[in-house]
């Protein structure tokens, strides 16, 4: 056995095995809670946008900033915080992130103008980052060890069903209320999990090393680029603009790279990506996520422009997606105690992959029955996909980079998600008829690369 994998041994074995059941189910339930008006927060606002722009006297493409600086300052600050919570405990960057969304979310109910909004929003970004860089880390001190496939399980379809049903749930609030409802909402939830958390969220053993605030910042410029580049790029912006934000996404790495070489827990984890089984996993969850932004930003269209359906068929038609996610994550996270999760997650891929070809090769007036069992199919692959990709995400890190690794399957999410999103708007671009077929293709092909990434844990296990 190595030095490494000796020192992994020890501190995995030297700290409690998971909380007593009934502190258990308090901790889950705080955690769900952050992570569900975290995971919603992403999406809920893009249905009031219009009804916001007016309000606050707005034109509609300064009103998208409401919807870029929550997504910013997400991804750009993940990985600082994940690292943050190994040197603090990851409990208390925890609570931060609970305590600012929850002050943010109020802040954003109150705004009275699109600046403060935008602020709001941005401190709002910065809450949920905290919450979701260090959750899954925060799950192996929660759950023991043989039903930490339970737990990822249950997060993954905490994540994936509020992710699911965030347009839905924007439009029953504004149906019967204004759009600062949306946003208030989470303050009475907020509070709750803020309350139970502080009472049964478990401490964990922090790292020696210090906390690198230049590289923090070089990790927030770098990932910014990174994001804006996307977006600009999807909508075709001059070549000037791709070329400074390509440049300054360069940069802004490689001062990264190299401010970080040679340290014992690089935030951005170029050590754990040397182990085939992490990189392996983040190929998986990239292109999936990739795969599942793709999709949910073009079936509304293909339903409405190609299929010809109404605004609330295309709602109702998703629904199949988000019930057989809510269905199979549970069981997926039970079958990856016992099974490899490269294997498990493959298997849900590839029926991911073909239940997205159903959908594209649909017969051109295709019946209700004929859609929903195809989108229940690919909600079926997406749901058997999360936690066994949870699983074999964490358990390639040693206990010590638990906040490292959370905060990769944050990242990769989230980077995953703006990919899809910005390729369905190149999509539109090439063809305004057809950009929902070809970003579903492009949803197939991803899922199909994902699958082949999945089953070659398997191989990366063995060897």
């Amino acid at each position: 056995m190595s030095r490494q994998t000796t020192m992994d041994a020890e501190t995995a074995t030297s700290q409690p095995d998971g909380l007593p059941e009934n502190a258990r189910r308090l901790a889950i339930f705080s955690l769900a809670i952050g992570v569900a008006m975290a995971s919603l927060d992403t999406a809920i606002a893009n249905v009031a946008l219009p009804a916001i722009a007016t309000q606050l006297h707005t034109t509609p493409a300064s009103s998208v900033w409401i919807i870029n600086v929550y997504q910013l300052a997400m991804v750009a600050t993940l990985l600082p915080f994940a690292a943050l919570g190994e040197i603090i405990s990851y409990r208390r960057v925890l609570i931060f992130g609970l305590f600012l969304f929850t002050l943010a979310s109020l802040a954003c109910a109150l705004a009275w103008s699109l600046p403060s909004l935008v602020i709001a929003r941005l401190l709002q970004g910065i809450g949920a980052s905290a919450v979701m860089g260090v959750n899954t880390a925060m799950l192996k001190a929660i759950y023991p060890t043989r039903m930490l496939g339970r737990g990822y399980g249950t997060n993954a379809l905490v994540v994936a069903v509020a992710f699911a049903i965030g347009p839905t749930m924007s439009s029953l609030i504004l149906s019967v209320a204004s759009w600062s409802w949306l946003f208030a909402i989470n303050v009475p939830l907020g509070l709750v999990a803020l309350f139970l958390g502080r009472k049964v969220l478990p401490d964990t053993r922090r790292a020696t090393h210090k906390f690198d605030g230049l590289t923090a910042l070089y990790n927030i410029v770098a990932f910014s680029f990174l994001i804006l580049l996307f977006g600009d790029a999807a909508h075709q912006e001059k070549f000037t603009t791709l070329a400074m934000e390509l440049a300054g996404t360069a940069l802004f790495f490689a001062l990264l790279i190299h401010r970080q070489a040679g340290h014992k827990a690089p935030m951005l984890p170029i050590d754990l990506l040397r182990r085939p089984m992490f990189a392996l996993s983040v190929v998986t969850s990239v292109c999936t996520f990739a795969a599942q932004g793709l999709a949910f930003v073009a079936l509304p269209f293909y339903f409405f422009v190609t299929l010809g359906k109404s605004p609330v068929e295309a709602g109702f038609l998703l629904t199949p997606w988000a019930v057989m996610v809510a269905i199979m994550a549970p069981i997926a996270g039970r079958l990856s105690d016992h099974y490899s999760p490269g294997a498990l997650g493959g298997v849900g891929l590839s029926i991911l992959a073909l239940g997205l070809v159903a959908l594209v090769l649909m017969p051109d007036d295709p019946s209700t029955l004929n859609i929903g069992w195809r989108m229940g199919m690919s909600g079926i692959g997406f749901g058997f996909f999360q936690a066994p990709n949870l699983k074999g995400f964490m358990g390639s890190a040693p206990p010590t980079r638990a906040g490292s690794a959370s905060g990769m399957v944050a990242t990769s999410r989230l980077v995953g998600q703006a990919t899809g999103a910005a390729l369905v708007a190149y999509c539109f671009m090439l063809s305004s008829e057809h950009g929902a077929t070809f970003a579903l293709w492009g949803a197939v092909a991803f899922a199909t690369i994902a699958s082949i990434a999945s089953f070659a844990r398997v191989v990366a296990v063995r060897t």
